[in-house]
């Protein structure tokens, strides 16, 4: 229990003493599901597609930069040129941010909008938010305070600018509203946040259709062999239906606008 005070009496909920202690933490997780389901509501936001990746990953601008700086301080060159061969992710997170955002404030007689979320973090976080804000949509960022992250990036949407202790409430808001998700090339995060929504749809636990975009096939053919845990017998050989693989926006775009169409908005025979 909190230590009494001596101040006199006091409003529980104003006894930062107790808010920010163990007895209260019931409250504060409850305050991460009212708070944002409360500005969702405000924007009349029901549908998000997901964007996930690497917080390390440059823009080509800063990776060009990073590269000219490297070659004439003697800096890391291959680590720079690295950068920049990578940095294609970013910009095509942008584009296809930007074109789904469209894409989605297209949709004004179905009465839905298909918003992009991200961590809200830098890197592919920010690329997403950035593709959104450039063609003028609403756009989500996620965050989670952390030791060692900088503050969310600047081109989410003020008032959908978040920011969670808790990552298990923070991947409820990721999935509860998501409606597509795209993994882009990332490390243990993005790789928890991937096999975390595989399961909850292998499952049956998320019992909407829940498109998932795995993209860039030298990426994660390298990193996960999907192929050998079927040889194993750790998953069935349909389990790899669960995604779609692409290595281009137009790839990714025609697949999430597609099936959004039919499973969401229910228009059969969109997909061929």
């Amino acid at each position: 229990m909190s230590n009494a005070t001596d101040q006199g009496s006091k409003k529980a909920y104003l006894d930062r003493d107790f808010m920010d202690g163990p007895d209260a933490r019931p409250l504060r997780l409850l305050a991460e599901y009212l708070e944002p389901m409360e500005r969702f509501e405000d924007y009349n936001i029901h549908d998000t597609i997901l964007m996930f990746g690497s917080a390390r990953i440059k823009s080509r601008e800063m990776a060009e930069a990073a590269l000219t700086d490297a070659k004439k301080s003697g800096g890391d060159l291959a680590r720079a040129e690295r950068d920049l061969l990578h940095s294609r992710y970013y910009e095509d997170t942008r584009e296809l941010a930007f074109r789904l955002t469209e894409w989605s404030k297209q949709l004004n007689e179905s009465g839905r909008r298909f918003v992009i979320c991200s961590g809200g973090g830098p890197g592919i976080m920010e690329a997403a938010n950035r593709g959104a804000s450039e063609a003028r949509g609403e756009n989500i960022g996620l965050g989670i305070s952390l030791p060692m992250e900088q503050s969310n990036n600047p081109y989410i949407t003020r008032r959908l600018d978040f920011e969670f202790h808790y990552f298990f409430m923070r991947k409820f808001w990721f999935l509860y509203l998501a409606k597509a998700v795209v993994m882009m090339p990332g490390g243990f995060g993005t790789m928890d946040e991937l096999f975390e929504s595989l399961t909850l749809v292998q499952t049956g636990k998320v019992r909407k259709k829940l498109p998932v975009v795995l993209y860039g096939s030298d990426f994660w053919d390298r990193v996960i062999d999907f192929d050998a845990m079927i040889e194993y017998g750790t998953i069935s050989p349909e389990d790899v239906n669960l995604f779609h693989r692409a290595d281009t926006v137009d790839d990714a775009f025609e697949y999430i606008t597609c099936r959004l169409l039919e499973d969401a908005l229910g228009r059969p025979g969109i997909c061929l």
